[in-house]
């Protein structure tokens, strides 16, 4: 596996302006940055080769730029969808079709539901969609009654289902032709849209356009604007946490010595709290309101109350309306605060303190004149609290439509504003679309009687609204609260495939797999422009039966998922709108591996951790022959692969995921970058990393101790350093980190380990058969690179 840590990037000194964000980045050599990202574009074109030339990934690693040039190569894409003849008997659906039709591929459907439900009720259980883009009124929805459907596009065709809305609209100029405080020459357009309630989103033509927000996005485009875009936590005072708001937490932990793990006082009982201020989950269970949280910058959970922006901070303030309905804002509302009712659709963007999530608050009350904002509901998006916040945005308030690409509707007077991102009007022609539904395919079952065997083929997804605003829990001990909600949806299945689809701005998770799932898997499929996770993976053991909370340590009813398979897929820019979000993200999952397995994929520019493991919970997960870099674009901490483990359950799979991160073997891959080749603390133990190449990283580890027979393992590897230290473990002691057959690399061609040379070190008979040697060129380090990876 390729993994390049923090932002892919070129050396300082480069005239390519894409920097490292790594506190050694001086000391990267150009050459190698340039190499490095050439070699990445030929193993990510080597894994998926049905994406030819693979453009987005040639942009994204800055193969264009004057510092470092390389050319664009391969065939164009091919799908990954070898459609055969539709089997006779096969029911048909069309954009155009007509629901009293008979369903021919000469009078189709309409309906993909009613499509499904004739063909679970005949032989042949085939749906062949046409091209073209299929709205949908409501979810598709599937159970054991539509057991081994196929869904299949038509052969030589694209069908996109939507969950969008198609407006119609007549344009008519609002403000136009005006230098506005933005410096901007407005655009503004209006049209009305009677009959519609809610615009959550709105895509033009495909593209997204951006609800009216402070700061704005840079050039109006729909992408990450990495750390800019927001007004910085030091321009506003936080009012404190209400602790009192939902009344006490009731405490609960699981004492049962049989349960216990000993590990020296780390995370050896599985503990939660119920209520208080983990109210805001659902269930309003978390172990961050457990009565001793452990693990790094560990406390109970909390978020501020309000906020009131510093004078200047948000220029267009104090706002007549904040509240989404634009007709309020002739009252010219000032002095006492304003109910929710009439505020609540603005929302406050909030990253946590850190930026190990974001936060979003509906606005509960508004002082035009003390400028405060009460928060209302919202702040359930992460796991892990903080009394104040950090950096954020507004976003859905009129005043704030001041720039290209920004839209605003009015749910009172039911106007939808545009400032159209070009000249003129917008195009008569061009498409309108309001995202509406959660869920485009919702596949539920149970574990007695599962849904078997369903699949869907060469099939685009798109127009999902957003979810960031509906209930989240917190399914295990990492950081991470998840909203159990996706385009598309499994629970209580067996042998479910995506194959060959296409997920595309759908405004909240693409990919949900919750609870009891068998053998789900997403093969050949892309990812681009999600507003969440691209795939997650949580299980839910013991969260609802009638002896919780004592059940919750028990993972033995099997409600989780097992052997998932996310294989031969790209995704990039996802987590656009949460940014707690990854390509991939598991919490009480198991084996995804041996029969599944996450490998073969190429993953890119993302908020947050590539990978997250939220827990050890069952084990037995493989990642192999992956490409991740440009992750944690926008946050702190972490890197393309992130894990936790701070709660013990009970599983009957044999394996004992114990403590913070424990058991894990990391080998065979090219690491790029990082302030550390293995990071392991807070009782984490029992890992490996052994035959990898790490390049241009700081130092070698950094490990905390560990109990006697469970040391960690560092061996087999080369190491190209920027420092002189091979790093932070356990140097004496009856757990003594294991170190040995290293090859060493640094600009002096010396190192230090342990506080003394590494002869002197090795003279103690400590790290036996490493060396040391001055920087390798740029060309053998690529070789070690493509020898090891093969390609």
């Amino acid at each position: 596996m390729m993994i390049v840590g923090l932002s892919v990037a070129t050396a300082a000194g480069s005239s390519n302006k894409w920097p490292i964000r790594a506190p050694h980045a001086d000391k990267v050599p150009a050459s190698f940055d340039c190499e490095m990202r050439k070699a990445a574009y030929d193993y990510g074109r080597k894994l998926l080769p049905r994406l030819g030339s693979f453009e987005s990934l040639y942009y994204a690693l800055g193969l264009n730029g004057p510092g470092c040039t390389a050319p664009m190569r391969g065939a164009d894409a091919t799908s990954p969808f070898q459609p055969e003849p539709a089997p006779s008997g096969s029911i048909f659906v069309s954009p155009a079709g007509d629901d009293e039709g008979a369903g021919t591929e000469a009078t189709p459907l309409r309906s993909i539901q009613l499509a499904c439900d004739r063909a679970a009720a005949s032989a042949v259980r085939t749906v062949v969609l046409r091209g073209g883009t299929h709205f949908l009124s409501s979810t598709i929805t599937l159970n054991a009654s539509h057991s081994n459907l196929r869904v299949m596009a038509h052969p030589g065709e694209v069908p996109v289902v939507s969950g969008g809305v198609e407006l119609k609209v007549a344009w008519r100029p609002h403000d136009v032709g005006r230098r506005n405080a933005a410096n901007e020459t407005t655009n503004i357009w209006v049209a009305d849209v009677s009959g519609v309630d809610d615009i959550p989103g709105l895509q033009i033509d495909g593209v997204r356009a951006t609800r009216a927000r402070y700061p704005n996005l840079p050039g109006g485009i729909e992408v990450s604007p990495g750390y800019g875009g927001m007004v910085s936590e030091k321009d506003a005072d936080w009012t404190p946490p209400d602790f009192n708001k939902f009344g006490p937490v009731h405490f609960y932990t699981d004492n049962a010595s049989s349960h216990d793990r000993p590990n020296g006082g780390w995370f050896e009982h599985y503990m939660i709290g119920v209520g208080g201020l983990c109210s805001v989950y659902d269930p309003p269970v978390s172990y961050w309101c457990s009565r001793h949280p452990s693990g790094g910058g560990a406390f109970a959970f909390r978020t501020p109350s309000g906020v009131t922006p510093k004078p200047g901070a948000l220029p267009h303030a104090p706002y007549k309306d904040p509240s989404g309905a634009r007709s309020l804002a002739r009252r010219h509302l000032q002095g006492p605060s304003r109910s929710a009712s009439e505020l609540a659709r603005a929302l406050f963007f909030v990253w946590r303190p850190a930026r190990w999530a974001n936060w979003m608050f509906e606005v509960g009350a508004y002082n035009a004149s003390s400028g405060n904002f009460t928060f209302g509901k919202g702040g359930n998006q992460g796991a892990r609290g903080e009394n104040r916040g950090g950096d954020f945005f507004v976003e859905n308030i009129y005043e704030e439509l001041d720039a290209p690409g920004e839209f605003f509707f009015d749910t009172k007077a039911k106007r939808l504003y545009l400032f159209y991102n070009g000249t003129g009007p917008p195009p008569a022609a061009a498409s309108v679309v309001a995202p509406s539904l959660r869920t485009l395919v919702n596949i539920s079952a149970s574990r007695w009687a599962p849904a078997r065997g369903i699949s869907h083929s060469g099939v685009t997804f798109r127009a999902a609204r957003y979810t960031y605003m509906d209930p989240h829990g917190v399914p295990s001990a990492g950081d991470w609260a998840l909203d159990r909600v996706g385009a598309v949806f499994l629970q209580g299945t067996e042998g479910v495939r995506f194959d060959a689809c296409s997920f595309e701005r759908v405004d909240g998770n693409a990919v949900m797999v919750s609870g009891y799932n068998r053998h789900a898997a997403i093969t050949n499929s892309d990812f681009a422009f999600v507003g969440g996770n691209a795939a997650s993976d949580p299980g839910r053991p013991g969260e609802r039966i009638e002896n919780y909370p004592h059940a919750g340590v028990d993972g033995t009813d099997g409600n989780h998922p097992r052997y998932t398979t996310v294989s031969g897929c790209s995704a990039r820019e996802v987590g656009l709108y949460e940014k707690q979000s990854s390509f991939f993200v598991q919490a009480k999952t198991a084996q995804s591996t041996a029969r599944g397995d996450v490998s073969g994929n190429v993953f890119f520019n993302g908020p947050r951790a590539g990978i997250n493991a939220n827990d050890g919970f069952g084990g037995g997960d493989e990642i192999s022959h992956n490409l991740v870099f440009s992750t944690c674009r926008e946050s702190g901490d972490h890197g393309p692969f992130n894990s936790w483990d701070r709660q013990p359950f009970l599983t009957t799979e044999d394996v004992d995921n114990d403590d913070g991160s424990a058991y894990y073997k990391t080998h065979h891959n090219f690491l790029v970058y990082g302030g550390q080749g293995m990071k392991n603390d807070f009782g984490g133990h029992d890992n490996h990393h052994y035959s990898n190449v790490y390049a241009y990283v700081g130092r070698g580890l950094g490990v905390c101790s560990q109990r006697p027979g469970h040391e960690d393992r560092f061996y087999d590897n080369k190491l190209v350093l920027t420092g002189n230290d091979v790093g932070g473990f356990a140097c004496d002691g009856a757990a003594k980190t294991v170190v040995h057959d290293n090859e060493y690399f640094t600009a002096s061609g010396s190192i230090a380990e342990c506080k003394m040379s590494l002869p002197d070190w090795q003279k103690r008979g400590e790290d036996k058969g490493s060396t040391v040697a001055k920087l390798p060129a740029d060309k053998e380090i690529i070789g070690w690179a493509r020898k090891l990876l093969g390609f």
